[in-house]
């Protein structure tokens, strides 16, 4: 029994040993395999071709202006129908973009909430993207506040060395000069009232989509916006930055889905405590400024809860989470607010709300 024991296990070792030499081999042949599948599972993927009809959310920056290894700058692309939409240009976006599939030749127009750094600075990569990847013969339509314009410009003189290098090189085909670069729409800024709701209505290209931007409270940020997407009896409400609103509540009623950004005031106090303690005062002021023109995850519940929204996606994570261990912590005492659920968003979520059902589906693209 022991000499049979014995050559099992010195066959088992003979085996072993001739496969890890056989894969060292073949390790060249082996990455080159795995390269080449990869290429056909990832390049050029359109994930729209595999949606059913309906909205499609992707999370391509659910983070705030702070580093965080997890969440980049607030990005949210929408598919409804045919059309794919954007809202905000937070840096990381079109990486993001890429690695999910998102269909930048259906991107009918981008959407600023406002004009604050982290909600615009990967706008430039982005409107290279949409114009090359896009195939695009005109500028991108940008929609945003007063004040959009300057920005728009602004980007456009910063790209324009660099637009005229690609058309260079790849040929008038491929960048053709007249699709570089965004054209800038100013919304109009509605006027808020007691008794109904400060939202403009936007132009688009599909019968069955309704488009709104909704006015919110994030003073001295003014005018800043949410917005509400309608699509075959499916909605999405996001909110863009904003303290607690009523505005965004009442915009908001029955929603599927509220994106609304969350801001955590006690963890962000005690990080300006600890930087007044290293003598970094003026960032120590920055930091206490900041929580009162952002939502609590307390005050995001019971937005969700008074509007009777089906969903809750708490996004522009403030401070980073680098753990999900400090999730519970985050979320303080929202869920004894609001019974429905809640989920902190990372990059590279999806969430699909297919037309004709109530579900809201999730899963990673990333």
């Amino acid at each position: 029994m022991d000499n049979i024991i014995k050559k099992a296990v010195l066959t088992l070792v003979i085996t072993a040993l001739s496969l890890l030499i056989t894969a060292q081999l073949l390790k060249p042949q082996i990455a080159a395999f795995i390269f080449s599948r990869a290429l056909e599972q990832n390049l050029g993927r359109d994930i729209s071709t595999d949606l059913p009809d309906g909205l499609h959310v992707f999370i391509c920056g659910a983070g705030g202006p702070l580093p965080d290894m997890r969440r980049s700058g607030p990005c949210t692309g929408i598919i409804a129908g045919d059309k794919s939409y954007l809202f905000d240009a937070g840096a990381g976006n079109v990486r993001n973009l890429m690695l999910m599939g998102f269909p930048f030749h259906k991107l009918e127009a981008i959407y600023l909430t406002h004009l604050h750094s982290d909600h615009i600075d990967g706008l430039g990569q982005l409107m290279i993207q949409t114009w090359i990847a896009g195939q695009r013969k005109t500028p991108i339509i940008i929609y945003g506040p007063r004040g959009v314009t300057k920005v728009v410009n602004g980007f456009n003189t910063a790209y324009e060395i660099d637009a005229g290098f690609r058309t260079a090189h790849h040929g008038h085909g491929i960048a053709p000069p007249e699709g570089a670069g965004g054209v800038a729409v100013p919304i109009e800024t509605p006027t808020k009232q007691s008794d109904t709701a400060a939202a403009t209505l936007l132009p688009v290209s599909q019968a069955a989509l309704s488009l709104q931007a909704i006015l919110v409270s994030h003073e001295p940020v003014e005018p800043a916006f949410g917005y509400r997407l309608d699509y075959k009896n499916r909605s999405v409400v996001i909110s863009g930055d904003t303290k607690f609103d009523n505005n965004l509540l009442v915009v908001s009623q029955n929603a599927d889905l509220l994106i609304h950004e969350v801001l955590d005031p006690e963890m962000i106090l005690q990080m300006a405590d600890v930087l007044d303690a290293k003598g970094l005062n003026h960032l120590g002021k920055v930091f206490r400024d900041v929580p009162d023109y952002h939502t609590t995850p307390e005050e995001t519940a019971r937005i969700a809860a008074d509007a009777n929204v089906e969903e809750l996606l708490m996004h522009h994570i403030v401070p980073p989470l680098p753990s999900d261990l400090l999730e519970t912590l985050f979320l303080g005492q929202a869920n004894e607010i609001y019974d429905g659920k809640i989920t902190i968003a990372k990059d590279g979520m999806i969430l699909s709300l297919p037309a004709g059902t109530d579900v809201i589906n999730h899963r990673s693209g990333l």
